[in-house]
């Protein structure tokens, strides 16, 4: 009787093959074609130190556990985040994130004569991620204790003092030249490559006062090294309840906050965008970052795609005028 013999199937064959069915039917199996298959890179176009770091890190750390990847952040600053911005503009790697900023998406089209990138076309918003709140500060030995005495010695001493920023066309300066537009001041503008170098001589004593994210500041405030003389908020901060709006002390209306959002390429796919929305939107309104946005005074938002992208154009025409007004300029013009 002839028999037909199977053919032989070793044990480690059938190990690999029982592995690899598990794998294939397991509800956490990441295949080849499974974006992300590598780790995000979210660039923040600014030096580190400052509100923008702070944000970033706080989305990236939540975003990362459950988008399937690790998101690290970069720090990329120069050129008022231009140089950031057009390396992220024309990367094509699928895994390459921006941190979105009011300089960026709302100064920069109006204070340079040629952009590396265009704010619009270029980029597809994801979510604003946060709003930070401007305080305005000095340096304890300046003798103000509150805005309108700074108002007050500015007018005494027109051209003598002088404020810092993170750079022209950065939220400080923007910041501190719309105040100087409504109190009719005269301070002279010192821009620095970064927030942290600039706060660094602000408490040496070598800048007398500036305008700066709140996140990057209380701690400062809190230690004495700085005073805050007004927030640029339309209600006080539970943070700071002893200091007063910019309004309340006699400029009604005014509101400067500044905010930061997600942003990616506008080649990637929309697959992929889709992906990013909904995970940015759940980590941005996660408890855990609300919170940690809550402590430095930041408010986290989340919103959609499409009420960002509303909102960058909004933004640009409130500050179209303002920029032009206060003539300001790009490094190095």
């Amino acid at each position: 009787m002839n028999l037909i013999q199977s053919p032989s199937i070793t044990r480690r064959q059938l190990l690999l093959g029982s592995a690899a069915s598990a794998l294939c039917l397991s509800p956490g199996w990441v295949g080849a074609d499974t974006w992300p298959n590598k780790p995000l890179r979210l660039v923040v176009p600014f030096a580190p130190g400052g509100s923008s770091e702070i944000v970033a890190r706080a989305l990236a750390g939540e975003m990362a556990k459950t988008i399937g990847q690790n998101v690290f952040v970069e720090n990329k600053p120069g050129a008022a985040g231009n140089i950031a911005m057009q390396e992220v503009a024309n990367s094509t790697d699928e895994h390459t994130l921006i941190l979105g900023h009011i300089g960026t998406l709302a100064v920069n089209p109006y204070i340079f004569a040629k952009l590396p990138y265009d704010p619009i076309k270029d980029f597809t918003p994801i979510t604003l991620v946060a709003k930070v709140p401007s305080l305005y500060v000095v340096h304890p030995d300046l003798p103000v204790k509150n805005l309108k005495e700074l108002v007050a010695y500015a007018k005494s001493k027109p051209g003598q003092l002088n404020y810092g920023s993170a750079g022209n066309g950065s939220a400080g300066h923007l910041a501190f030249e719309y105040l100087k537009l409504v109190t009719e001041t005269f301070m002279v503008h010192v821009p620095y490559r970064g927030t942290g170098p600039m706060l660094t001589d602000l408490m040496a004593g070598r800048l007398d006062a500036a305008s700066v994210g709140a996140p990057a500041l209380l701690q400062f405030i809190k230690a004495g090294k700085l005073r805050c003389i007004a927030t640029g908020t339309s209600a006080r901060l539970p943070q700071l309840p002893d200091v007063p709006t910019v309004a309340e002390q006699g400029y009604k209306g005014f509101e400067m906050t500044q905010w930061y959002g997600l942003m990616a390429p506008s080649k990637m796919a929309k697959a992929n965008i889709d992906r990013l929305e909904k995970e940015a939107m759940a980590a941005t309104r996660s408890k855990l970052v609300q919170d940690k946005l809550s402590q430095d005074t930041a408010l986290a938002v989340g919103d959609t795609r499409a009420e960002f992208e509303a909102f960058i154009k909004q933004e640009q025409a409130r500050w179209k005028p303002v920029i032009a007004r206060a003539q300001i300029k790009p490094d190095g013009s």
